[in-house]
């Protein structure tokens, strides 16, 4: 009975990663217009990128955007929550990208541009070291 049951949870296992590897591909190949776009391992899922600027998550079958005060009002109207990857994380500035917005490829075109928008205004110029 053990040998089974961890054979199960095995499968399962591969089930979610082959899951989540293809709802990474769907995002990539949705946000192909951006020609630096690159993905990183990340909290158990990856982490998007343009250029050099962290915009978004993929984690666990759902995608997340970097927002600010202004763009997460739009997040929150629909009804979407901050990411947190475990119960003691919560990321304030990464809400969930609504369902109806991921299948509309041109309108996830805006929002992952405001997304890479705030993430290269956080960003900012680096600090000087002047002694």
């Amino acid at each position: 009975m053990k040998r089974f049951l961890e054979r199960r949870i095995n499968l399962a296992r591969v089930f979610l990663l082959d899951a989540e590897d293809s709802f990474k591909n769907y995002v990539m190949d949705h946000l192909q217009f951006l020609a630096d776009l690159r993905y990183r391992p990340m909290f158990g899922g990856f982490g998007l990128y343009d250029r050099s600027h962290f915009f978004g998550i993929i984690h666990r079958g759902r995608l997340f955007f970097k927002t600010n005060v202004k763009t997460q009002v739009d997040y929150v109207a629909l009804g979407m929550e901050p990411f947190q990857p475990n119960a003691k994380q919560r990321l304030k500035k990464y809400y969930e990208v609504p369902p109806e917005i991921l299948e509309d490829q041109e309108v996830l075109a805006r929002w992952a541009r405001k997304a890479i928008s705030c993430a290269e205004d956080s960003s900012g110029p680096s600090p000087s070291n002047k002694a």
